[in-house]
């Protein structure tokens, strides 16, 4: 069975951090790219980050340097550090997995985080 849980959201003032995780269980982990994806209210999903098993990242233009997305291929864990949010950054956030030997795709069940004063 796969599994992807995230944790680590909350609620935060703007200017400040977060950091999400997600635990990865049923997957070969280093074989999968790993994302993490955001969908606020009235929005599509979109992508914010992501990072191939030999560390090699991509972010959205909205990040503008305040993410990092990191991986843990021993332990089967990606996660999104997240400095200088901004109330616009509102959002679910899903942990994402796409297999590199197949057509497969996996998501969390996502993680709500909302900055506001």
């Amino acid at each position: 069975q796969v599994q992807l849980v995230e944790s680590g959201g909350g609620l935060v003032q703007p200017g400040g951090s977060l950091r999400l995780s997600c635990q990865v269980s049923g997957i070969r982990f280093s074989l999968h790219i790993m994302a993490w994806y955001r969908q606020a209210p009235g929005k599509e999903r979109e992508l914010v980050a992501d990072i191939t098993s030999g560390g090699r990242t991509n972010y959205a233009d909205f990040v503008q340097g305040r993410f990092t997305i990191s991986r843990d291929n021993a332990k089967d864990t990606v996660s999104l550090q997240m400095n200088s949010l901004k109330p616009e950054d509102t959002a679910v956030y899903y942990c994402h997995a796409q297999s590199t030997t197949k057509s497969l795709k996996y998501w969390g069940q996502g993680t709500q985080v909302t900055v506001s004063s």
